[in-house]
């Protein structure tokens, strides 16, 4: 999907760049697959600010993703490609034939009148779905689960493809977008193809109001903050914070690692650093 670009009629409209939405063929979501979606503005329970930088942007209404596929060897015909605000991919209407309705992230290729499948009888053709130990190594796949039954957690953004290598006993090995090989059960599901709108990270945003639509806040460095605000702020003049990064709150971050659970390290086979 092209991009388009704009005359600079303002410094704003000089680099600004947006999708031709040329594969977009409905323009209202199905309104029974919606739902309200609250907003934060990055704030708990208890109203304090936990993720900063949150806040303002145009109002969303929350589209439900079918990410389990569990409606098996019922054949569904695609009935529209809509934009969901909510994610980078866009998301494809089924229509199932017992009258179902069902949002799924869209596959590059998948095109409305095509036909797609979820269950042990699928062929191997993007949309369709099925186990691990049913796809043939090499293939490429996206929405990936890591717990059988839970639903796909793992590449779902656009663009994004994984590529199952190998397997070996009950448990098929996957490589991810970071480069990280993965164990994952034979059991779990998977969705054949790469996740569509392949051009999304060549957008440029051009501007800080598209930002602002965005929810996106503007966002300082803690080398420009009053000390009382983050531990690289205050000095004479510009410094660079005279420690190594931390957070806000003290911890050690860039490069420091966080990871915690022990009980998963054996299914990493090749980690992505």
């Amino acid at each position: 999907m092209p991009l388009k670009q704009f005359n600079p009629t303002s410094p704003g409209r000089r680099f600004m760049t947006t999708l031709t939405f040329e594969e977009i063929t409905k323009h209202r979501p199905e309104k029974a697959l919606t739902e309200p979606r609250r907003r934060t503005g990055g704030r708990n329970c208890k109203g304090q600010i936990t993720i900063w930088f949150r806040g303002g942007g145009h109002k969303r209404r929350y589209r439900l993703i079918d990410f389990r596929r569990d409606k098996r060897d019922v054949p569904a015909k695609v009935a529209a490609i809509e934009y969901d605000p909510n994610r980078s991919a866009r998301i494809a209407l089924l229509n199932y034939v017992d009258g179902e309705k069902r949002y799924i992230l869209c596959p590059d290729g998948l095109k409305v009148g095509q036909s797609v499948v979820a269950g042990e009888g699928a062929d191997i053709l993007p949309g369709n779905c099925l186990p691990l130990r049913l796809i043939p190594p090499g293939t490429f796949i996206h929405n990936l689960e890591m717990r059988q039954g839970k639903g796909g957690q793992l590449v779902r953004a656009a663009g994004a493809v994984a590529q199952l290598v190998a397997r070996e006993d009950e448990y098929a090995q996957v490589k991810l977008p970071s480069g990280e090989i993965r164990k994952v059960h034979s059991a779990c599901v998977a969705t054949i193809g790469q996740v569509g709108n392949l051009d999304h990270k060549n957008v440029s945003i051009g501007k800080a109001g598209r930002s602002r639509w965005l929810g996106r806040r503007p966002h300082n460095r803690g080398v420009s903050m009053n000390p009382v605000d983050h531990p690289h702020g205050g000095g004479e003049g510009k410094t660079s914070g005279g420690r190594h990064p931390v957070t806000p709150w003290g911890k050690p971050t860039k490069g420091a690692k966080t990871r915690k659970s022990k009980r998963t390290q054996q299914f990493i086979v090749k980690r992505r650093k």
